[in-house]
């Protein structure tokens, strides 16, 4: 088939598919990225105009600009001001691709800045990122998660980006098919922020992350100094082994202080004020330390509820410093994590399994930094 017709064709099958529910700037991502891997757009060739795209696929031009900044992010092409967008020199048939394997990409904060990470990674050896689909209404997390590691193996990827499902029953047998997947097509994994075996055990695979554990011990210590003496950690049911091991942390905190007796540990609803009014009435907490900042966003709306007020009647402290956590009617203290630093050395971390692949599994666990803000009660300067 000649290379005009081929593009029609093509073109023509974007174009049935965009009537689908996946977002139309993923499917027109999905077709050029293909099409620079297939050799169609060499390495330094320039892309059609914006304008061109826009009367090829049918679409607005925000839907284009939208598709070539994720083919950016992939360190597939580049964009010159006022001259357009070419196709980066280091794209080529021997460039290695990774398949990042995240469902609920776009439905928190923290693993965008972590694929930014990985794309902006600077080494010796070409590579570009196959971005998965983010999960929407209708779209069960493990359906995405299952159809995205079949569609790395078909691609034959070079390695795959895993973050581990959580927050759903099935978890564990879905996350267990995957990695034996993968493991059968010989594909390397890397697991990002969280561990397919619950805590404390360890997978055989590499993992970068944060310390949950001491970030935790250091989140409760500061509710402490804070005065509270009365801490009850607050977390969501089926969550990951992250929260474990945040729990962990939280009572060795608690441990330290010869505080021990005072544990109160709850896994449940953030939303639910049920729940929350229960716990307020038998445990008697002056303080939370949430599983994450969404949690704690959740337990300020129950508190307010409750007509309990952040931070003079309860303390509050999360985990992630995600962007609304400063946004908040009481602005969190919380721990952020570098998730920037967590893509790039994910990104090493991969690298380094592929030229050596006998190397033992690594767990790369980074350090997190306490931003004190109003709802722990605190100074800022503290």
């Amino acid at each position: 088939m000649n290379k005009p017709l081929e593009r029609i064709m093509k073109t023509k099958k974007v174009m049935e598919e965009l009537s689908s529910d996946e977002p139309k700037y993923r499917l027109i991502a999905d077709s050029l990225r293909e099409s620079v891997l297939s050799g169609e757009y060499r390495p330094g060739s320039r892309l059609p105009s914006e304008t061109d795209l826009v009367r090829r696929f049918g679409v607005s031009r925000m839907t284009i600009v939208k598709a070539i900044k994720e083919l950016q992010q992939a360190g597939l092409v580049t964009r010159r001001v006022g001259s357009g967008t070419y196709v980066s020199p280091r794209t080529s048939q021997t460039s290695r691709l990774f398949g990042l394997l995240i469902p609920e990409l776009g439905q928190t904060e923290i693993f965008e800045p972590i694929c930014q990470g990985m794309a902006s990674y600077q080494g010796t050896t070409p590579h570009s990122l196959l971005w998965g689909n983010s999960v929407g209404d209708g779209h069960p997390k493990e359906q995405v998660a299952e159809e995205l590691c079949q569609q790395y193996i078909t691609q034959q990827a070079s390695g795959v980006f895993f973050a581990p499902l959580e927050l759903t029953p099935k978890k564990d047998e879905v996350n267990r098919r995957i990695m034996a997947a993968l493991h059968k097509a010989g594909i390397p994994v890397v697991l990002l922020d969280r561990c397919v075996e619950p805590y404390p055990r360890r997978s055989q695979y590499d993992l970068v992350g944060i310390d949950n554990r001491r970030t935790a011990y250091a989140a409760t210590a500061h509710l402490l100094s804070a005065g509270a003496r009365r801490i009850a950690f607050l977390g969501k049911a089926l969550a990951a082994s992250t929260v474990d091991a945040r729990i962990a942390g939280y009572r060795e905190a608690l441990n330290t202080a010869g505080m021990r007796a005072q544990e109160v540990v709850v896994r449940g609803d953030p939303g639910d004020s049920d729940l929350i009014q229960k716990v307020l009435n038998v445990q008697k907490p002056d303080a939370f330390l949430c599983a994450n900042d969404h949690t704690a966003a959740s337990l300020m709306q129950s508190l307010s509820r409750l007509g309990r007020r952040v931070p003079e009647d309860i303390r509050i402290v999360g985990v992630d410093d995600v962007k609304y956590a400063s946004l908040l009617a009481v602005p969190l203290t919380t721990q952020h994590q570098p998730c920037i630093d967590i893509g790039r050395i994910a990104m090493s971390t991969m690298l380094s399994r592929l030229e050596n692949p006998d190397f033992p599994a690594r767990e790369i666990l980074l350090n997190c930094r306490l931003v004190v803000r109003q709802s722990c009660g605190a100074p800022r300067g503290n």
